[in-house]
């Protein structure tokens, strides 16, 4: 141990200027030391704050592991062996939390403790000390200027005592405070040096126990289960590792695509159309009325279930209901100067939403998936098989063959409907022999009519303020009063599809070619428009109206219907050929299919049920 310098005390009653320059030594080193200590003293409490921060974040780690089995993750399927693992080592930070706690006591104890008192202790009595030097000095200093001003006259002996008295008083009080003083500087050399030397070896120690009992709490079982964990990660990783491989791959054979996958439009000349489709999601248009005569268009996501059609808005968790499918009816519309915009009706004839496609390919994959299942295929058994033979029927059963060429037709049975030579008031049913030649039935090149009228609202501005035209030659008034006193009044709704000149009404086999040329001239051109109307059937005429605006559109004498039938596998396909005379004195012949919301048998029935009480009804005026 070195020499240590210190105050003479033997010096401090003469307070020689040599002493009080190596007291200003000593009182510079106290101050010092005092700021090194206060300097001392926050690094120590920092590290005791960290200690005590780590105790906090132990426990709260520990109940953050234990957490993790309350999450409810979505995707949590195999999360069992994560589960018990996090449970393990919840248990070991608590273990090690109490570690952290009881070497946080030690610390303040034994680090933190020993420089605090030796601040308020030592360095505190040194500074009080001083004050009290200064003090007992200045009072020293002014008593002996009081006695170095005494007179020589003897008359003052009284005040020289009183004088003499109070410097000795005021020599003896700063030697006292001096000595006190000097002690004290003394002391603190040997002072300063233990308060340096116990905090650390406080800290040494508590460390050391830490560690020692860190050591033994995780044993050899705390090491096999770090070697099991380890594995089950790196097997993970490999797994990972795999995946991301696959992942790369994948994702380099998606890029490889060609560039038209990306064009919403790439295929517009000849794009390639699934007609079977049962089900269809993708984004499209929603047309929304903000006013009278403005719109705005709203991109979402929509998709069938069953039989409706589902919107689900981007960042939605589920869909919701927009339109019930079925029975309902589809067609293309025209909608200021978007293209592919196609309307959805509801089955009884009210227009419904406006919907628009992004490419010409999903706008007649949308239409021809609503109308598959407005025909509820969805509800048989196997419903892929079901709309694959219809449209295959479609498909080969209605190409044009007097436009496209020569086609053999097997023979089928059918349904004879007509009414003419029945007895007993009943519908007989006639099987038909071997198909007739189609150009028996339809001349070759016969032009299609899709549409029946113009819209109601065009009709009726064309019109207006004048005697309405009925296009098929026939006059009528806006009201219907033979539905007043008819037997018999049915009301349908149906869409008509075409019509076209027959040279026969002889059989039902021109009806069936009817429907096989429409459908076809419709598949070929991609006509999806199809004008909805209601098709009232009373014991007089036939009459379609005008859904939203109760115009008659056509009217036909029931008379006039020479045969009618409903296709044998589309029960929802029906037609009926009209007898026509021209000006020329020669009869003309037309058939009109319709597709209807219900099955087409009903409306056969419907019709033959009113030729049976026109006959009545001339038997009876016979007999009168």
């Amino acid at each position: 141990m070195p020499a240590v310098d210190k105050l003479l005390l033997e010096e401090a009653l003469q307070d020689s200027p040599q002493t009080r320059s190596l007291l200003s030594v000593f009182e510079e080193d106290a101050g010092t030391l005092t700021d090194y200590t206060n300097q001392l003293l926050q690094a120590m409490q920092r590290v005791y704050g960290a200690q005590n921060e780590m105790c906090l974040a132990t426990q709260q780690l520990s109940k953050q592991l234990l957490a993790y089995e309350k999450q409810n993750f979505a995707l949590g399927k195999g999360d069992e062996e994560v589960i018990s693992t996090l449970h393990y080592f919840s248990k070991v930070m608590d273990e090690l939390n109490g570690l952290h706690t009881e070497l946080a006591k030690q610390l303040a104890d034994t680090m933190v403790l020993p420089v605090i008192q030796f601040r308020e202790k030592d360095l505190t009595e040194v500074s009080t000390l001083k004050d009290l030097f200064g003090l007992a000095s200045t009072e020293h200093d002014l008593s002996m200027a009081k006695y170095s001003r005494l007179p020589k006259k003897k008359e003052n002996e009284r005040v020289k005592t009183e004088v003499g008295k109070e410097v000795a008083s005021a020599r003896r009080k700063q030697h006292l405070s001096s000595l006190q003083y000097y002690c004290a500087l003394n002391a603190l050399q040997y002072r300063k040096r233990m308060a340096m030397m116990e905090p650390l070896i406080g800290f040494a120690h508590g460390q050391i126990n830490f560690f020692k009992r860190g050591a033994e709490m995780f044993s050899k079982s705390m090491d096999g289960f770090l070697s099991s964990v380890t594995g089950m990660v790196q097997s993970i990783q490999v797994e990972l590792e795999a995946e991301a491989d696959k992942m790369r791959v994948s994702q380099q054979e998606l890029l490889s695509v060609d560039e038209s996958v990306y064009t919403p439009d790439s295929d517009v000349a000849t794009p390639q159309i699934n007609r079977n489709l049962i089900q269809k999601a993708g984004y499209l248009n929603l047309r929304n009325k903000t006013g009278l005569v403005t719109t705005t268009w709203e991109r979402l996501y929509f998709f069938t279930q069953g039989g409706n059609l589902m919107c689900q808005p981007r960042g939605a968790v589920a869909g919701g209901l927009i339109q019930d499918l079925d029975n309902c009816s589809v067609m293309a519309v025209d909608c200021e100067d978007r293209r592919y915009c196609f309307q959805i009706s509801t089955p009884s004839g009210k227009p419904g939403i406006i919907l628009q496609a992004e490419s010409r390919k999903e706008y007649e994959e949308w239409i021809c998936a609503v109308n598959n299942i407005s025909r509820q295929i969805y509800l048989t058994d196997n419903p892929e098989a079901v709309a694959i033979k219809l449209n295959q029927t479609a498909l080969q059963a209605v190409t044009p063959i007097t436009s496209f060429g020569k086609k053999q037709e097997s023979s089928c049975s059918s349904q004879n409907m007509k009414n003419s030579d029945t007895e007993n008031d009943k519908t007989i049913p006639q099987a038909a022999g071997s198909a007739p030649d189609t150009e028996e039935l339809i001349a070759p090149g016969t032009p299609i009519q899709f549409d029946i009228v113009l819209p109601a609202s065009e009709f009726l501005d064309q019109n207006r303020g004048s005697r309405r035209t009925n296009p098929f030659g026939e006059t009528e008034d806006a009201s219907f009063p033979e539905a007043e006193d008819s037997l018999l009044q049915q009301m349908f709704i149906v869409r008509f599809l075409g019509s076209m000149a027959v040279k026969t009404d002889h059989t039902t086999e021109v009806i069936y070619e009817a429907m096989r040329q429409v459908l076809a001239a419709r598949a070929i051109h991609n006509i999806f428009r199809m004008t909805e109307s209601h098709l009232m059937v009373t014991s007089q005429t036939l009459r379609l109206i005008d859904p939203q605006t109760q115009v008659s559109r056509a009217c036909f004498e029931l008379t006039s219907v020479t045969q009618f039938a409903a296709h044998q596998e589309n029960k929802r396909l029906v037609g009926f050929v009209i007898r026509v005379p021209e000006s020329t004195g020669e009869e003309s012949l037309s058939t009109y299919i319709f597709e209807s919301n219900s099955e087409g048998e009903k409306i056969c029935y419907a019709i033959n049920l009113g030729k049976e009480i026109i006959e009545v009804q001339k038997r009876h005026s016979l007999i009168i």
